[in-house]
C-alpha cells in the first residue's frame, strides 16, 4: 500500500477500533485507548487506528508473533500512556514528541524509537500536537527473548536504536495489521516483515526495496565478517563494491536509507549493547568494536545511544537482571 493512501486508511471510525482491543488469550492485551488527553485544548479529534492480530497455528508455533499494531496522529499537546501488558514500542513516524516519566524526558524526533516495559505506570507524551506515532506490541512465549536479541528488553523506559529500514518495516506491519485486523489472513507476511526488523537489527541484508544489490551486500557482508571490530573508511567500502566513492555513497544511502558510515556506526553501537549486556567490561567492549580508547568509545556510544556505557547499563540491566515477566507469557 503506498504511503499516500495511509490518512485514508486511518479515518476508520472509533467503534469499528474498539472491538479489536479485547484481551486475546494467545497474547499481550491492549488498553482500551494508549493515548488519553490530560487537556481538551480544541475540538479536533486524534486519528488512531490499530488492529489485533491472531495468529494462524503455524506461526504460534513459532513462539513470537505480532500481537497489536497501530498509528495515531495526536491533536493535543500532552497526552496519559496507558499500562500494557507487555513492552511498547513507540515511533516518531512524523514530527516529534517528548516522553515522560519520573525525572525522565527523551525527546523523540522522526524516525527515532523508545520502548516501554511492560506495566510501566505514569508515563506522559507533551509537546505531541501534530506528531504521527506508531507502535508495536508483541506476542508469545519467546517474545521476551526476541526483544532481548534486539537489545530492547528493559526495566525502564529506554531509546531502541533504529534504522530507516526499520521504520518501514514497522509501518508496514502496521498497515498489514489494520487491513487484516482481528485475523490470521495476514500471518505469513506479518512473520517475514517481523523477523525482517530482527535481521536488519543484526546487520543482515534488508532494504528498502525487499533485497538489497549485490554490490551493497558485499559491503554489508563484509562489516558483519569482523563482528563490526573493523573500522571501514568511505574509500575501502567503495572499494569493496568496487563503486566510485560518490557513486557508492549515493547508492548504498539510497538502499539502506542511511549513509555507509552512520549504518556501520549504529551497528557498532547494538554489538556494543549486547557486548555490556552480558557481562563485557566497558574497556574490552570498545576493544570488540574496533574502539581501543575508552574515552573514544564512550564519547561515540553516549552520542548515538543518548548515555554513557555505564549509564546505559544502570538504566536498562544486564542480560541476567531479572526483569518482570506478564504472566500471560
Amino acid at each position: 500500500m503506498p504511503l499516500t493512501a495511509f490518512p485514508a486508511l486511518c479515518k476508520i471510525e472509533h467503534e469499528q477500533c474498539t472491538r479489536l482491543l479485547k484481551k486475546k488469550e494467545s497474547g499481550a492485551p491492549m488498553p482500551m485507548t494508549i493515548f488519553q488527553p490530560i487537556h481538551t485544548c480544541n475540538t479536533t479529534p486524534d486519528v488512531v487506528v490499530q488492529g489485533v492480530h491472531t495468529p494462524a497455528e503455524l506461526v504460534r508455533q513459532s513462539g513470537v508473533w505480532i500481537d497489536t499494531a497501530g498509528s495515531a496522529f495526536l491533536s493535543q499537546q500532552e497526552y496519559q500512556l496507558a499500562p500494557c501488558d507487555a513492552p511498547l514500542w513507540l515511533v516518531a513516524e512524523e514530527d516529534s514528541f517528548v516522553f515522560c516519566h519520573e525525572d525522565m524526558k527523551i525527546t523523540l524526533q522522526r524516525g527515532e524509537c523508545l520502548i516501554v516495559p511492560a506495566h510501566t505506570e505514569g508515563c506522559t507524551l507533551q509537546k505531541a500536537k501534530d506528531a504521527r506515532i506508531l507502535w508495536l506490541i508483541l506476542g508469545g512465549p519467546l517474545m521476551e527473548n526476541f526483544m532481548r536479541q534486539m537489545n530492547a528488553y528493559n526495566r525502564l523506559p529506554a531509546r531502541q536504536g533504529m534504522l530507516p529500514t526499520q521504520v518501514v518495516l514497522i509501518r508496514q506491519i502496521v498497515q498489514v495489521v489494520v487491513r487484516h485486523m482481528d485475523t490470521a489472513d495476514a500471518s505469513f507476511q506479518l512473520q517475514q516483515l517481523l523477523w525482517a526488523l530482527l535481521a536488519a537489527h543484526c546487520g543482515q541484508s534488508v532494504a528498502n526495496s525487499a533485497t538489497l544489490s549485490y554490490e551493497i551486500a558485499r559491503v554489508v557482508d563484509a562489516m558483519r565478517a569482523g563482528s563490526y571490530k573493523d573500522s571501514f573508511s568511505l574509500a575501502e567500502m567503495a572499494a569493496i563494491s568496487r563503486m566510485p566513492v560518490e557513486t557508492f555513497r549515493k547508492r548504498f544511502t539510497a538502499e539502506l536509507g542511511i549513509p555507509p558510515l552512520g549504518y556501520l556506526q549504529f551497528l557498532k553501537m547494538e554489538r556494543a549493547k549486547s557486548l555490556l549486556r552480558s557481562g563485557v567490561g566497558v574497556r574490552q567492549t570498545g576493544v570488540e568494536i574496533g574502539m581501543p580508547d575508552p574515552y573514544h568509545f564512550s564519547k561515540q556510544f553516549k552520542r548515538i545511544v543518548g548515555m554513557s556505557p555505564t549509564a546505559y547499563l544502570k538504566h536498562v540491566g544486564s542480560d541476567d537482571s531479572p526483569i518482570h515477566i506478564s504472566s500471560d507469557l
